[in-house]
């Protein structure tokens, strides 16, 4: 969230309070950068609507389970990355036993993104393509770095894992990013910022 420290305390605590205004304002400010990581991280805009409206509704569920000291962002990409993760795995087995199963997801290959489709350019059609081929894990972190701004810190709580796994992962999803661009290593970053934000 793009505010300081104690205006967030506040809004968690009107939330926690149950003021709906205080949700309404959690996700006029979120919702977009919710629905921009989910639908960038499933590849498709049904599946990312549907995860974030999951989303909310697990904080309208839990808001009184919060911790005063509550990072709402972070708290948020972390329950829409496990939603999105839940939701990769139910489909693996839906996949794995088709026959057996009454299509819990859709299956079959991912339509073009509209991402993919409204690229105003070539090179912008390029990094989208660089990127959704990337493996979710390197993607997501990509996206919680590169183009929502979060601190490497920040999106190593969000994923479950150290600080340093994070960097480490961050720097491999650059360099392959950078090779599936043709592009040197630190150039690639900066461009995937500048186009996917």
């Amino acid at each position: 969230m793009n505010v300081d420290r104690d205006s967030e305390r506040e809004l968690v605590a009107r939330i926690r309070a149950g003021e709906r205004d205080a949700l309404d304002e959690a996700h006029r400010a979120l919702n977009p950068r919710l629905f921009n990581f989910l639908a960038r991280l499933a590849r498709s805009r049904d599946v990312a609507g549907d995860l974030a409206e999951e989303t909310w509704l697990r904080l309208v569920t839990n808001a009184s389970r919060l911790r005063a000291d509550t990072e709402l962002g972070a708290w948020l990409f972390t329950v829409a990355r496990n939603l999105y993760i839940s939701y990769c795995r139910a489909r693996s087995i839906e996949t794995e036993h088709a026959t057996d199963l009454v299509g819990l997801w859709p299956s079959g290959t991912p339509h073009v993104s509209p991402f993919e489709e409204t690229a105003a350019n070539q090179a912008e059609r390029r990094i989208e393509a660089a990127v959704a081929s990337l493996p979710a894990t390197y993607r997501e972190v990509l996206l919680l770095v590169g183009v929502e701004g979060l601190q490497p810190h920040e999106a190593a709580a969000i994923c479950g894992v150290t600080p340093e796994a994070l960097r480490q992962r961050l720097h491999r999803a650059r360099t392959l990013l950078a090779e599936r661009l043709d592009l040197s290593a630190q150039a690639a970053p900066a461009r995937v910022r500048e186009v996917l934000s």
